[in-house]
């Protein structure tokens, strides 16, 4: 069974950053397709980047393109997300998932396995 762990700072103020960590406990998966998700407080879970690998580049929803960034450590099995410029709507649960092949997807029936998710709030 994969598993995807889930690590990093959850609490930030407009303007700064936070980074998420995604560790895959599955070394093969560093070449199947990422994504990262989340979910609002009453809201329907959306989607906020993905990768086709760990490594390569990165489609970004539109409410965080130029804001948010992802990246990889080959290495180490880990999948970050780096989120720069935080505003109060980033206030979420944030999920990283994982697909059984490369093929990128923007929607989260497409991925299998999933971290159990980090609560980032954003406040002043």
């Amino acid at each position: 069974q994969v598993q995807l762990v889930q690590s990093g700072e959850n609490l930030g103020q407009p303007g700064g950053s936070l980074t998420l960590s995604c560790a895959v406990s599955d070394p093969t998966f560093i070449n199947k397709a990422m994504g990262w998700f989340r979910q609002a407080p009453g809201k329907a879970q959306e989607f906020v980047a993905a990768v086709s690998w760990i490594g390569s580049g990165a489609v970004l929803a539109d409410s965080v393109k130029g804001r948010f960034t992802v990246s990889g450590d080959n290495a180490k099995n880990i999948l970050y997300l780096q989120m720069n410029n935080l505003k109060l709507e980033d206030t979420a649960v944030y999920y990283c998932a994982a697909r059984v092949d490369k093929i990128l997807s923007l929607f989260a029936s497409d991925y299998r396995y999933w971290g159990k998710g980090t609560l980032v709030t954003v406040s002043s």
